[in-house]
């Protein structure tokens, strides 16, 4: 497990540094994490149940008093004193072991399900964090670009070039992204309450975001082959498995059961009489045989077993369906990220453009504010734009590392 995180973060990351601080990170969460260890509680008890079944019934011990002395020719019997074990049938005890041993192996893939799914919730909240900080850093970028422009406003103001309304609607603009920076300053402590639970640590802990996350120039192809060995499909083979073994184990419990044990019996010596066999204890060894005569029971069990092979034959095949659905939808999802990228680059570099020929404008006298608003607007657009681009592609390169890896 602790190689394939290795590999999903290396893909993830844009740079070596930063893919060592989340593959940190996330071995940390590997590490603390409740629900893991509840999984792993739940593999190490049905794993206990093997030495819980490796044995046979218990042994039956008995013991009578005649009330009525029956008399026989050597005395009146007084007491009896028995056992009895019986033993299931040759093989049936390693059947019940292989059946448990089967249902242990499909609960460990629970264990690295959980793993995937945690990896994958921690990389999702991480980027979700950097996204909410680049976010702020273009707000206070676009806040200080509106303070310039408030201050080339103020100018034309006194030069008599502007009205105080085109002050104002700068003010109010700033407003707005005041506004918005503080609503991302929230909604980063709730993303960081949640990043720092699923690390099972303290809410408060500081989070170290990377500085800058960029869209790698190439994709490794991934097909649906890829999803042919993903543990929430290798588990129904081994659920199917487990059925093989509890039909085996059906077809032993249709089998005889042996069993094998002895009486013994205290007698009493008969009064005045001289003989051999006088008062002479009785000793009776038994055997026992159990034979399943009526065995409708266990042919319903084999007609239930095989129902269950076809409905887990046809959940598999269902949620492979669903998967490839998941991952198709990933893979172009990311392929929309990257072409938004690129269109909001050469968007970005346009309203630059826009920026600079308002900037010589102003130095011309014929700066118009309204269209300075309409500039930052679409610029800051634009950025988000952007940013938002970079979530989607590893986000979706995220779900893709959950299904393909």
């Amino acid at each position: 497990m602790k190689k394939t995180v290795i590999i999903i973060i290396a893909l993830l990351a844009f740079n070596f540094s930063n893919a060592q601080q989340l593959e940190a990170l996330i071995g940390e969460a590997l590490t603390n994490s409740p629900e893991i260890q509840k999984f792993e509680l739940q593999y190490q008890i049905t794993s206990e149940k093997v030495n819980e079944v490796n044995t046979v019934p218990n042994t039956e011990f008995g013991v009578g008093y005649f009330v009525s002395e029956p008399e026989t020719r050597t005395g009146a019997q007084k007491a009896k004193v028995s056992i009895k074990q019986m033993l299931p049938w040759f093989g049936s005890i390693t059947a019940r072991e292989n059946y448990v041993s089967s249902l242990a192996d499909a609960k460990y893939e629970d264990i690295t399900i959980a793993k995937r799914k945690l990896v994958a919730s921690v990389s999702q909240s991480y980027y979700n964090l950097y996204i909410i900080k680049a976010k702020q850093d273009v707000l206070i970028e676009n806040i200080e670009l509106l303070n310039t422009y408030e201050i080339l406003a103020l100018t034309s103001v006194e030069a008599g070039k502007a009205s105080a309304v085109d002050v104002l609607r700068l003010q109010m603009r700033q407003n707005e992204l005041e506004q918005l920076k503080e609503v991302l300053e929230h909604n980063y402590l709730s993303e960081k309450t949640l990043f720092n639970n699923l690390l099972n640590r303290d809410k408060l802990t500081v989070i170290t975001i990377a500085n800058e996350l960029i869209i790698p120039s190439e994709d490794i192809l991934i097909t649906s082959e890829n999803l042919e060995l993903h543990p929430e499909l290798t588990k129904y083979d081994k659920l199917y498995q487990s059925i093989e073994e509890s039909e085996l184990l059906n077809q032993k419990g249709s089998s005889p059961m042996i069993g094998f044990g002895m009486d013994y019996i205290f007698v009493e010596k008969r009064p005045d009489m001289n003989f051999s066999d006088n008062g002479k204890d009785i000793f009776m060894p038994m055997v026992t045989l159990t034979v399943p005569i009526f065995n409708k029971k266990y042919n319903s069990q084999t007609k239930q077993n095989e129902l269950r092979q076809k409905e887990i034959t046809a959940q598999k095949q269902d949620r492979f369906n669903k998967l490839e659905t998941l991952l198709d939808k990933a893979l172009n999802n990311r392929i929309s990220a990257r072409i938004s990228f690129e269109t909001q680059i050469k968007n970005i570099k346009q309203a630059k453009d826009a920026e600079e020929i308002l900037i010589k404008s102003y130095e011309t006298g014929t700066i118009d504010f309204n269209d300075v608003l309409d500039i930052q607007e679409l610029q800051l657009k634009f950025q988000i734009n952007q940013i938002e681009s970079v979530k989607n592609y590893y986000i979706q390169t995220t779900i893709i590392n959950y299904l393909s890896k």
